[in-house]
């Protein structure tokens, strides 16, 4: 049975590009994307900007010698 995953890629991309999947290597590589996805999804609440400096001047200024 295939991975539902891989299926969503291959009809993303012939919806958005029209184009199919070219063979069994590319719809094995989406497949591979869970791991990729479940990894940052484990992140999410997790990873913060932090609150200063907040502006990208401010970093800057913050990392000048």
């Amino acid at each position: 049975m295939p991975d539902p995953l891989a299926d969503q890629i291959e009809k993303q991309v012939l919806t958005w590009s029209a184009v199919a999947l070219p063979n069994e290597a590319a719809g094995a590589m989406a497949a591979q994307l869970a791991s990729v996805i479940e990894g940052f999804e484990a992140l999410r609440g997790t990873l913060v900007f932090e609150d200063e400096p907040s502006s990208f001047e401010a970093a800057l200024q913050a990392t000048k010698e």
